[in-house]
């Protein structure tokens, strides 16, 4: 059975009537893409930047679990920590390391475990309408100190 050549000609003019109609769908997957880059580089920038503080009150608790005082009662020797040992070790590497956070709290809440709290304002890597700027980040470290 052959089709009228009327109709298969009409049906190529009406496909011939669609040349550049895929250009804004390019356009649009394209924008679409760019915003999902954009998106996704800001979020693995965010993750990395709460790491980096994490790691920061890790290492602030960490020295701040060295600022003990030494009791020695008998024969008996503890190791006791203050809030102003503390918070002298945590300040000195906070201000040591940091590029932007800042010391919140550092104390010690039992007298052998060092309790460092840091924080800091996250701001996007590259502009992207998509994503807040000034997102505030904290982090909490805590280490014990103890004489074996």
């Amino acid at each position: 059975m052959n089709r009228p050549t009327g109709l298969s000609a009409r049906l190529r003019a009406l496909a011939a009537d669609d040349d550049g109609s895929i250009l804004p769908l390019i356009l649009g997957y394209t924008l679409l893409a760019i915003a999902v880059v954009l998106t996704c580089v800001c979020a693995t920038d965010l993750y990395i930047a709460q790491k980096r503080l994490d790691s920061l009150a890790d290492a602030a608790a960490l020295a701040g679990s060295d600022g003990f005082v030494l009791q020695v009662e008998g024969e008996d020797v503890r190791a006791e920590l203050t809030d102003a040992g503390v918070r002298e070790q945590a300040d000195a590497v906070v201000s040591a390391i940091s590029d932007g956070a800042e010391l919140i709290a550092a104390g010690t809440p039992d007298g052998v475990s060092a309790r460092v709290t840091v924080a800091t304002t996250w701001h996007p890597p590259v502009l992207s309408p998509f994503v807040p700027d000034g997102v505030p980040l904290e982090a909490t470290g805590t280490s014990r100190t103890a004489l074996r």
